[in-house]
């Protein structure tokens, strides 16, 4: 099966960008595991059809195994924002996983026990950023990327892992959002979902991690300006572009996404700077202050 990928520059971390079929109907439920509707073997083991389940699976047994892997991309956002994702229209099918170099053969051994085939060319190329295996019965592929997200710009979540289960803390689910230098509207939406529905502060116990988001754009003035930028754009959409039912979730959202995004940038704005930071500003944007994707394709 081959499939487009993104990375970012000299061989970076890829971004998923598929155009999918409709994926089967998802589940609507919180994070949880233990769901097992409709397995079927494929030759190699038994997946689930619907993915969010199949994800939960699989991060179930490398628990149990005693590797580090959560949940991101869509199907993340899927399980922390269940009662927005399930009326929309969203093609779920690819599972994003995050998780430890020094899990990866652990991991290898558990996707492939489970039912799932590895593009060796590919993960020999890329392994130590990225692997990449496909349910071949589902036409459903599965990217697992390893210490690092790396597209506009790059955030480590290595030692972020056991701050939050099944998915990446929702600091990084955000941010995986807000680094895109080129915001689309499915980013944009994803985003403005999950301020939606959680409060920002400190801690990462149902709660968008100030001190992390703070922590990248104190130091890099590359990574305040896009977050920045992207609060600007997705305030513009809320407030001119926003469809009906786009931002739905079938009763009033906790909190109001104008008046997060405020609080949002205040607080990126008004924490101390580095020198390095400060440095970088007076260059402003005369230097790119973003790195673009590369695509590259998949080949067993």
């Amino acid at each position: 099966m081959a499939s487009d990928r993104v990375f970012g520059p000299a061989g970076g971390r890829p971004e998923t960008r598929p155009d999918d079929p409709p994926a089967e109907p998802p589940s609507d439920a919180r994070p949880t595991s233990g769901a097992k509707p409709d397995a079927s073997t494929n030759g190699h083991g038994s997946t689930l059809r619907d993915p969010l389940a199949e994800a939960l699976r699989l991060i179930d047994h490398a628990s149990a195994a005693g590797l580090r892997v959560r949940l991101m991309g869509g199907l993340a956002f899927h399980a922390q924002v269940p009662e927005w994702t399930a009326r929309i229209e969203r093609e779920r099918r690819d599972i994003d996983v995050a998780t430890r170099a020094r899990d990866r053969p652990g991991l290898t051994e558990l996707m492939t026990s489970s039912g799932y085939l590895a593009d060796r060319q590919y993960n020999a190329l890329y392994g130590h950023k990225q692997l990449y295996f496909v349910d071949e019965a589902r036409g459903r592929p599965v990217d697992v990327v390893v210490d690092r997200l790396e597209m506009s710009h790059t955030f480590d979540f290595r030692d972020r892992l056991e701050a939050s289960t099944p998915t990446l803390p929702l600091a990084e689910l955000l941010l995986s959002k807000l680094q895109v230098a080129h915001i689309n509207r499915k980013d944009i939406l994803d985003a403005a979902a999950l301020l939606s529905e959680y409060p920002l502060g400190a801690g990462d116990d149902a709660t968008i991690n100030l001190d992390r988001i703070r922590a990248l754009t104190s130091t890099d003035w590359g990574w305040w300006r896009t977050l920045t930028g992207n609060i600007e754009r997705i305030r513009r959409y809320l407030a001119d572009e926003l469809q009906p039912g786009e931002l739905e979730f079938g009763r009033p959202a906790r909190f109001a996404a104008p008046s997060q995004l405020d609080a949002l940038r205040r607080a990126v704005d008004d924490a101390p700077k580095s020198t390095r930071w400060k440095l970088r500003a007076r260059v402003g944007e005369r230097v790119q202050w973003y790195e673009e994707p590369e695509e590259v394709g998949h080949g067993r």
